[in-house]
């Protein structure tokens, strides 16, 4: 039933455009006009008689049956799929109501001189165009960031062949190609930076709103805007492997997919339309076997069941949760996430218990100095200049950081298991490790045996961790790590960043456990992780997020994929979830409600007080409640994460 109501709900507007809309609407309302003012309705209100003519009689017909065939037929044909597919929908309300007014004015027309109803017939086609006119654009631009991304390569690319350059079609590039990007240039496919230096803009891409410095062995992006520097750039993947069309990819597996709320709507549409064709039914008994008959027999009832059917029709509804689920989806890939489940990003917004991978994502990966004085660094980097530990390393790369000059050492020498020593203008210069007692490796520095200071080394916890962890308790989730590491070093870690748990010691495979331990005390958990030795727990929370993926987004344990290595897109997940929550859950109170109150206004509940809802008016507030919808559907565009 689920697959039958998605194949509706997508198929309602297939083969249709907004431009067919809007000229079938302003062709309808040219020729309903002459039809309302030859209306026995507007003659009465306005005291006017239109001038007659030979055949004046017959106006209404002609013209109300070229609306009907020219305008109303897109409904028509709606209504046949609907039905041909036994899934009565909105289409099918409309295609019932506006057949059966045309065929009774029709009758009206030739047989019983009784009031014909071609006024209503027009007015509400023509209504009607304007509501799916207006409901169309609404999806399109909501479809607008994708439409956007797809403009985003060139056209052409600049290549570099047997030492010469020359100008080939984007189709023809081919990997391992060279091509070459001058300066505000669009970079034509993904590949290496082989030669040159610049700054790149990946915001469309990314989401990241700083340039981001591009040397020779940087990744760059299909689509993503050159800055100041000329790049010479190898080529490692075209077309549709780039991670570009990638992401295209992603938002329309996303779009395609449903969400549970979407789910919902459409089941509250179709049995909304049996509904109103029940109740539309009943009403016209009962109007037309009322004694005496109230408004006039078979025309009156008449008018009372097309009413409840087009006041019933559930634009609105259907059009809730698809828009919205829409804009996110491409609000999304803006913000520099993927969702590849909408199921993932409905998920996110329950989440009260993030658990982060360590390495790689609230800490660099990488060691790094955490405390040291310029002079002692310099001494140590001296030295260990020629070692390859990777303490070494984290002493040199950060002397070159701090821009010290490093000074000339002989008599290098290895310490096996303490260091390493050396001369510096023939005075001995040791570097130690010692015993710390924190999680830190702390190496001592001497000078003629003299203690001249010591130096704290640790993985480089990454300064966005502490604004991502701030700002998820601000939303009140829970924050807990996992890794591999020890005790001292979680607990460290742990202790800088303020989590609320942490599990040390933990092997890949044993990540999911802690997972399900997190989940068996009632939490809904997102794990956070590379999405290679993670995909276990990925798979295993609540919401699976792949942070880091860089240029891969074919990672299949993960929901979402962060684009960017930024745990604090973690919380733009989180509120992107919630907001899109919200309007939801807005729309469908919306639609529902509109229909519930104003179904009974149509049935003639209150036509004993003088109060109807004439067909023509039914149209206009179904189409203005549809209008509403989208209309607040793209208030979500606005919203900053």
């Amino acid at each position: 039933m689920e697959h039958n109501h998605k194949k509706a709900s997508t198929d309602k507007h297939a083969g249709h455009s907004t431009e067919m809309f809007l000229r079938k609407f302003w062709v309808s309302l040219i020729l309903t006009v002459p039809v309302v003012l030859y209306a026995d309705v507007f003659q009465k209100v306005f005291r006017w008689q239109a001038p007659e003519f030979i055949g004046s009689n017959y106006l209404p017909l002609v013209l109300g049956s070229i609306v009907f065939f020219y305008g109303g037929w897109i409904f028509l044909l709606g209504a046949y799929r609907e039905l041909k597919a036994r899934l009565p929908g909105m289409m099918t309300l409309i295609g019932i109501a506006i057949s059966a007014a045309y065929f009774y004015s029709v009758w009206a027309t030739f047989g019983e001189p009784e009031h014909t109803l071609f006024w209503e017939l027009t007015t509400l086609i023509t209504i009607m165009l304007l509501g799916h006119w207006l409901e169309m654009r609404a999806v399109s631009s909501a479809r607008g960031a994708l439409k956007e991304l797809s403009k985003l390569l060139p056209d052409t690319a600049e290549v570099i062949r047997d030492g010469k350059t020359k100008i080939i079609p984007l189709s023809e590039i081919r990997e391992g190609d060279l091509v070459f990007v001058r300066p505000g240039g669009r970079i034509p496919a993904d590949g290496r930076v082989s030669e040159g230096r610049s700054e790149v803009n990946e915001a469309m891409v990314t989401g990241e709103s700083l340039p981001v410095k591009k040397i020779v062995s940087s990744e760059v992006i299909a689509g993503t805007i050159n800055g100041d520097g000329a790049l010479k750039i190898k080529v490692t993947r075209v077309g549709e492997h780039t991670f570009l069309a990638g992401v295209m990819r992603l938002v329309r597996e996303a779009e395609a997919s449903k969400s549970r709320l979407q789910i919902l709507s459409d089941r509250a549409a179709f049995y909304l339309t049996v509904v109103a064709i029940g109740t539309g039914s009943l009403t016209f008994v009962l109007w037309l076997f009322a004694n005496p008959p109230a408004g006039g027999g078979f025309g009156f009832a008449l008018e009372r069941l097309v009413a409840v059917l087009v006041i019933a029709c559930p634009h609105a509804l259907g059009l809730a949760v698809p828009l919205v689920a829409s804009i996110s989806t491409t609000k999304a890939a803006q913000n520099g996430f993927l969702v590849k489940q909408r199921l993932a990003l409905e998920a996110a917004r329950s989440i009260n218990v993030v658990l982060f991978d360590k390495t790689g994502t609230l800490t660099k990966g990488e060691y790094g100095v955490t405390r040291a004085d310029d002079m002692v660094l310099q001494l140590a980097a001296s030295v260990d200049a020629s070692s390859e530990h990777f303490v070494a390393k984290a002493l040199t790369a950060e002397a070159r950081k701090r821009k010290l000059k490093l000074f000339s050492v002989t008599d290098f020498e290895r310490l096996p298991g303490k260091g390493v020593k050396g001369k510096i203008d023939g005075v001995e210069v040791r570097v130690e490790g010692i015993e710390s007692g924190s999680a830190q490796t702390v190496v001592a520095v001497f000078k003629n045996n003299m203690n001249m200071g010591t130096i704290a080394l640790a993985d480089l916890i990454r300064k966005e961790s502490r604004e991502a962890i701030q700002n998820l308790k601000a939303l009140g989730v829970k924050v807990a790590m996992v890794t591999g590491d020890s005790e001292g070093v979680a607990s460290w870690v742990a202790g800088e960043l303020g989590l609320d748990e942490y599990f040390a010691k933990v092997l890949p495979h044993q990540k999911s456990e802690k997972v399900k331990l997190l989940q068996s005390k009632g939490n809904k958990v997102a794990m956070v992780g590379d999405g290679v030795n993670d995909a276990p727990a990925l798979t295993q929370a609540n919401l699976g997020v792949a942070i880091g993926a860089g240029t891969n987004v074919a990672i299949e344990s993960a929901g979402i994929i962060l684009v960017r290595n930024d745990p604090r897109d973690i919380v733009k997940i989180i509120k992107l979830s919630r907001l899109t929550y919200s309007k939801m859950m807005q729309n469908l109170f919306w639609a529902t409600g509109y229909n519930v109150l104003a179904l009974p206004l149509a049935a003639g509940v209150l036509a004993s007080k003088g109060i109807l809802l004439e067909p023509a008016l039914a149209a206009l507030f179904m189409s203005l409640s549809t209008v509403i919808v989208a209309a607040n559907a793209m208030l979500l565009k606005r919203q900053n994460l």
